[in-house]
């Protein structure tokens, strides 16, 4: 994922096939570049130039130098200002770096950009009917049925399954074993789905092996430092293959689920499982929505948490002095109910240092629907447009030190930073419903676990890990620790 090489002989230094670490060049990006752009283009389409940007090759434009590394490919787009074009053979691409203008597609400007087709490309166009990917009226008529279950109210009566969730979680591991952080949480985020949104337990059969190689799949075709990923669904690919099967499986577990549900009493239940069942029995959505609906919060749900919580703990390993505070905190704060984790000062620094440094999300698409000016430059209407949150995560225009992982930033506000150099749940109209739900996970996770447990980087000298760019931000190697419980 990261870094700034802004020029070409840095980036080929760079790891390649889709692999990278961070490595900014400070000059890059010492100056607000906002003043190099064109002088007064105002808001006309027709006035405005379109963005600068690199050059590419015949038929492919900069596809090739995309794949082979995309993290440094985005670093080195950094060089050419705020706003930059480029194509990728038919398709034609802007990138924006700055928060202004990202402010300005995902909320001030919302209703002139849709989910762009990349997205729909991305590994998660099978859920096309959920909420991911849905657009217009359906879009805010499906919203507006789901949000009552994401108040804050709601979420906070599930702190006490998310704790419990977690102490079963540490009681399974032995001290001195070494455990696949990214394998664990896995479990446990799908565990606390299944508990309080579904009210069914996934481990009662195939439906955790199920979720978990569907959700494989869809990395596997999203991987950006493949070629596949930019080929059509039809060419018979073995990862076309894999993700054409393993999807299907996971549709029709979901129809199991919803089978089981059908004609149970809605009172009996207050979760989304249930609501969906009704709106769906109520033709308020179609069974291809109530299905969709329910493979997004199943996919989407549990791989960003898990990665969250994977990345976390694994700094946090590397930074015994910090978790070691946590862990005080965590024990002086005594029962974990949702009170007790909202008082938890030093956990929730922890989870927001953790979500700018690996946001799971790490890039958001979007198009315009007509002719726009951003930046001061033209966007054509059917553009894909990228919105590299990792890198306005670590934009050293916007913060200090930003390589380094510390929570400490998080005890004054920045007033010179711009609001939207941090989303790690989008933001504007179309933010992360269950944003609530994630927050109060992820401390309530965090405290548990450390107040029982130590943890080692395996191996003892692990550094920052390396990444590769597929539907979420995933490790390109597995993140092991050692457990010493307290």
């Amino acid at each position: 994922m990261n870094g700034s090489t802004a020029s070409e002989g840095a980036a080929a230094d760079e790891q390649s096939h889709g692999h990278a670490r961070r490595s900014h060049d400070p000059d890059a990006a010492i100056a607000d570049r906002r003043t190099e752009g064109p002088a007064a283009a105002g808001s006309d389409p027709e006035r405005a130039p379109l963005p600068p940007g690199p050059d590419g090759v015949p038929v492919l434009g900069t596809l090739p130098r995309f794949v082979r590394d995309p993290f440094a490919f985005y670093d080195r787009l950094f060089a050419y200002g705020d706003v930059v074009s480029y194509d990728f053979g038919l398709w034609n691409n802007v990138t924006l770096f700055h928060p202004d203008d990202v402010q300005r597609v995902l909320v001030d400007d919302a209703d002139r950009f849709r989910k762009s087709h990349v997205q729909r490309r991305s590994g998660v166009d099978f859920l096309e009917n959920g909420l991911l990917l849905t657009e217009g009226e359906e879009w805010r008529e499906q919203r507006t049925q789901l949000q009552p279950l994401f108040y804050r109210e709601k979420i906070e009566t599930f702190a006490g399954a998310m704790v419990e969730e977690a102490r079963e979680l540490v009681d399974s591991w032995d001290d001195g074993e070494v455990v696949d952080l990214v394998d664990a949480y896995s479990t446990l985020a799908m565990r606390v789905l299944g508990r309080t949104l579904f009210g069914v337990d996934v481990h009662d059969g195939d439906g955790y092996e199920v979720i978990r190689r569907a959700a494989t799949s869809v990395q596997e075709r999203a991987d950006a430092g493949s070629v596949t990923a930019f080929l059509p669904d039809w060419v018979p690919t073995p990862a076309n293959r894999r993700f054409a099967r393993d999807t299907d499986a996971f549709r029709e577990y979901v129809d199991r689920l919803v089978r089981e549900r059908r004609g149970s009493d809605p009172a009996d239940a207050d979760d989304l499982l249930t609501l969906l069942v009704g709106l769906g029995e109520g033709d308020a959505l179609s069974d291809e929505a109530v299905r969709d609906q329910l493979m997004t919060f199943l996919f989407a749900g549990h791989e960003t948490t898990s990665l969250a919580l994977s990345y976390a703990t694994h700094a946090l390993a590397r930074r015994p002095d910090i978790a070691d505070d946590l862990r005080a905190e965590a024990a002086a704060a005594g029962d974990l109910d949702a009170a007790a984790i909202r008082s938890l000062d030093l956990t929730d620094r922890v989870v927001s240092e953790s979500l700018r440094t690996y946001p799971p999300a790490y890039v958001l698409f979007r198009e315009p629907t007509e002719d726009v000016v951003v930046g001061g430059y033209r966007i054509p209407a059917g553009t894909n447009i990228s919105l590299p949150i990792w890198r306005l995560h670590t934009d050293p225009r916007w913060w200090d030190d930003p390589e380094s992982f510390d929570p400490s930033r998080w005890l004054d506000e920045d007033p010179d930073r711009p609001e939207h150099a941090y989303l790690p749940f989008g933001a504007g109209p179309r933010h992360c419903i269950g944003m609530r739900f994630a927050s109060l996970e992820l401390r309530a996770t965090l405290a548990t676990v450390f107040r029982e447990i130590a943890f080692d980087p395996v191996p003892a000298d692990a550094g920052e890990p390396s990444f590769e760019a597929a539907a979420t931000l995933q490790p390109s190697e597995p993140l092991r620790v050692r457990v010493s419980k307290r």
